[in-house]
């Protein structure tokens, strides 16, 4: 009696088989091969969203797949445990972050069982474990005894609402990571530093040893490192002293007619200082702390200056230049001063012409001049030579690079330079829920590292979060308060925390070894696992996370804790999961209950506003709720359909129906195996009878091989799911149109044989996206070890290869036709086939056909004359 595809008592089987039997468990094997699977760990927010399970879907293939194909495969998980939302939580609702984030761990733990995953429960971390973050505080200790960590008080970014400091990469465009609609403002602390600029050479060198990560990640890394090759010059100011300028265009120093200085510089006030200038500047200055810095820079944003009230030198000209601060310069690159050049740089141009001040050509491009000064038109950063140059006037302007260089660094007024774009890490956070940093201040003593045998420092839970006025570490005296290690005088601790993104820079490190107490690593079990072969996450860690986590590889490296320098070999940024959404003018974002078939709000009856790709959130009301799910479909549902849908690497539009139609697939497969179970049963053992064949056994065993073929390189060369599960349904097409034609025996009838191949194929090839549904039909096949344990078919290479082929005919070497014939076919056959074809005839006719250059089943070339 047939017993129907009931999936919920199928995962819950499965699920608790591999508990038991420790499936997915994994130590070193050197006999084997190994193959490091890793998702990008989640944060612990509460439940695990569609994004989610698409991503672990993605990597659980991806591990399984590999499995069985004979690879050790290590596949963990673990929680980024610490950060900003669990303190709103604790304010909002008044429970303690550490619960908060252990309860959602928890939730978010079933979840992910319940879908199946190929997980290695038994390495799982957490970030907010003392265990785990007590080697945050080791690794600061030895940076900081390396001179990698260091404390100075700097300007830097602030969200008000987080109360707390950003790095630059987290407050890209102005406006807070986490809050997309808050500014960040600028303002002067004591702060923690990770000398991430030690390493900015080899981050960027290494970046083309990075074959098998998207090139849009590799630009990204590379224009956020960058490195700008140059001169640094002195320009004397007129009331003493100098400022420093970085340029990449030395050639062009005669050209500098003024000099502009980043608001932010502390320059910037003091020349204004006690001139007719300074309350301009000043109301400048406060103007632009409070300006989106991304606008600030755009190309396209109007240029705005104000002269401080004081002059330098140029250098070269010796002629007396004024110095402005300019809204599009910043800190962050070079020195914070550039010489303005307005003859041959946009930006200088349009601050120069919208002032009035002078414009300079210097270099000469081949063929038509440049006017001269106030009649140019736009700036030219192109090559060409130099001219109004003093003794390089005549030199072409990339031999003038050199040759200024060389002035500069005879006298003493300059030197070749290389500048990069990035700046060290600040690491400082005005917040709880973080890893506590290990220091010590002491009036005595000053700055005093916690030595390690105290560490780690724990995170004291008795803690009030107000949200306000800093971090409530600084609040807490039994914290805050400590002998200094050195002289045991009364000392208070450092109350600042450190960067989540610290966490999540090592973690994949520590799944080799997540239970070594001595040390943060067994530098024996990361040789034998990294670097991580496949990892898998969203794009937008392309520059904070992955320029970390490579930092963070290479330190580890120097302290003799692993041997690779670089931590991914491969990295998939998977798309986005995207639904409908519906916008109402006057009610917001509504669900689809709330709208009607004509697209009006059943409330107001206004017009909604359909969004087509827009992202899944809270906010929207367009999320799809896993465990509904997974209660209406299953977890293979699930699975198959965020596979199925769109290619990994590009968006996936949510789709009702796609989702139905995989729940429909997988109950084709459930009803062909469990009818014919017997006939599959029966074939198992049973050797191939002696002679040929029948036609319909060596079409069905063709569709199969070709099927495995296709899988295998859709899997092991693209990871194309979408186009290997199409592989696959077809090849269940095919089965079922010939288990019509089955014979009730013997049982070595070769269409027995046919068909029990091809099932026993398609479920092999479906187990990495199906688990739980294969492993019940696996055992219905009489199988006692676990699908996952299956080798992965071969594809027989005479059976997978294609019958037809496409041969191209070309006439005098350009292609006009294209053929489909059987392949084989020889020269001659293949020349009469090419001459006869119609497309090619009236390209030959009334021409000599002096010869045919034929490759079998790739090319007829035919040569006319006349």
């Amino acid at each position: 009696m047939p017993r129907g595809y009931d999936f919920a008592a199928i995962e819950r089987k499965w699920q608790a088989i591999w508990d038991e039997r420790r499936t997915f468990a994994v130590t070193e094997d050197p006999t084997r091969p190994k193959y490091y699977c890793l998702e990008m760990y989640p944060y612990p927010s509460g439940k695990i969203h569609m994004g989610h399970v698409r991503n672990y879907s993605i990597g659980d293939v991806v591990a399984r797949y590999f499995t069985m194909r004979g690879r050790n495969v290590l596949h963990p998980m673990g929680w980024d445990a610490f950060g900003f939302p669990a303190e709103n939580a604790a304010f909002e609702h008044a429970v303690h972050p550490a619960k908060w984030t252990k309860d959602n761990i928890a939730y978010m733990k079933t979840q992910l069982r319940r879908m199946g995953f190929s997980y290695d429960w038994e390495r799982e971390v957490t970030c907010c474990d003392p265990d785990y973050y007590r080697w945050n505080q080791w690794f600061f200790l030895k940076m900081l005894e390396r001179g990698l960590a260091y404390r100075k008080t700097a300007p830097v970014n602030w969200c008000e609402r987080c109360q707390s400091v950003l790095s630059n990469e987290q407050a890209e465009g102005g406006v807070c990571w986490r809050h997309g609609d808050t500014p960040v403002v600028q303002r002067e602390l004591e702060q923690w530093f990770l000398r991430i600029t030690a390493y900015a050479e080899e981050l960027l060198r290494d970046i083309d040893t990075l074959s098998g990560w998207p090139e849009r990640v590799r630009t990204m890394q590379s224009n956020w490192i960058g490195k700008s090759v140059g001169a640094d010059v002195d320009f004397a100011l007129e009331r003493g002293g100098s400022v420093r300028i970085f340029t990449t265009r030395p050639d062009t120093l005669f050209g500098a007619t003024f000099m502009v200085l980043a608001p932010e510089h502390p320059l910037t006030l003091s020349l204004a200082a006690g001139t007719p200038q300074e309350q301009a500047v000043a109301a400048f200055v406060e103007r632009m702390r409070r300006a989106d810095r991304t606008v600030r820079t755009d190309a396209a944003a109007e240029k705005e200056g104000v002269f401080t009230g004081a002059y330098a030198v140029n250098p070269l000209t010796r002629q007396r230049i004024p110095i402005w601060a300019a809204n599009f310069i910043l800190m962050e690159y070079g020195t914070g001063a550039i010489m303005a050049v307005p003859a041959h740089d946009q930006r200088d141009f349009d601050l120069a012409t919208k002032y009035r001040l002078p414009i300079r050509v210097v270099i000469q491009p081949d063929g038509d001049p440049l006017p001269e000064g106030e009649r140019l038109e736009a700036a030219y950063d192109g090559e060409g030579r130099m001219v109004n140059s003093g003794q390089f006037t005549g030199m072409p302007s990339r031999d003038g690079i050199r040759a200024v260089c060389d002035y500069l660094e005879a006298h003493k007024i300059g030197k070749r330079a290389v500048n990069y774009r990035i700046r060290d890490w600040l690491i400082s956070r005005q917040r709880y829920w973080g890893t506590p940093i290990p220091v010590l201040y002491c009036d005595a003593c000053g700055t005093v590292p916690v030595p390690e045998a105290e560490l780690p420092v724990i995170l004291p839970e008795d803690v009030a979060i107000t949200m306000t006025g800093g971090s409530p570490l600084a609040r807490v005296e039994s914290f805050a308060k400590a002998a200094c290690p050195r002289c045991g005088r009364s000392a208070r601790r450092e109350t600042d925390t450190m960067d989540t993104f610290v966490d999540s820079s090592w973690y994949f490190l520590r799944f080799a070894s997540p239970h070594e107490d001595s040390r943060p690593l067994d530098p024996a079990k990361v040789r034998a696992w990294l670097p991580v072969d496949q990892y898998i996450g969203g794009i937008e860690h392309a520059v904070l996370h992955l320029l970390y986590a490579r930092f963070f590889t290479k330190v580890c490296r120097d302290l003799g804790l692993c041997s690779v320098g670089e931590p991914f070999l491969n990295l998939l940024t998977q798309g986005m999961v995207c639904k409908e959404s519906y916008r109402c003018p006057t009610h917001g974002y509504r669900l689809p209950a709330e709208v009607d078939k004509t697209n009006r709000c059943r409330e107001c009856q206004q017009p909604v506003e359909v969004g087509r790709t827009e992202k899944m959130s809270k906010s929207k009301r367009n999320v799809v709720d896993p465990d509904d799910l997974l209660a209406d479909y299953g977890a293979d549902t699930i699975r198959l359909f965020s596979l199925f849908a769109a290619p990994p690497e590009k968006d996936l539009e949510w789709s009702d129906d796609g989702v139905q139609g995989a729940y429909r697939f997988l109950q084709r497969v459930w009803r062909l195996v469990e009818e014919r179970a017997g006939a599959v049963l029966a074939a198992r053992g049973k050797t191939w009878p002696a002679g040929e064949p029948p036609e319909e056994v060596r079409a069905l065993r063709r569709v199969t091989h070709r099927t495995i073929a296709k899988v295998t390189r859709d899997l092991e060369d693209s990871f194309h799911f979408n186009t290997a599960l199409a592989a696959l349904m077809e090849l269940q097409n095919a089965l079922a149109r010939f288990q019509e034609r089955l014979p009730a025996g013997p049982a070595d009838d070769p269409r027995l044989l046919a068909f029990a191949e091809g099932v026993t194929s398609l479920l092999t090839m479906l187990a990495p996206f199906a688990p739980h549904m294969v492993e019940e039909l696996w055992e219905m096949l009489g199988h006692a070890v676990s699908v996952s344990r299956e080798p992965w078919p071969a594809a027989d290479p005479v059976l997978a290869m294609e019958e037809d082929v496409e041969v191209v005919v070309q006439v005098n070497g350009k292609v006009r036709a294209r053929l489909q014939v059987p392949r084989g076919r020889g020269e001659e056959e293949l020349r009469g086939l090419a001459l006869g074809e119609p497309r090619i005839r009236q390209w030959i006719q009334g021409r000599t056909v002096r010869r045919a250059v034929v490759i079998p089943d790739k090319l007829v070339n035919i040569v006319v004359a006349g």
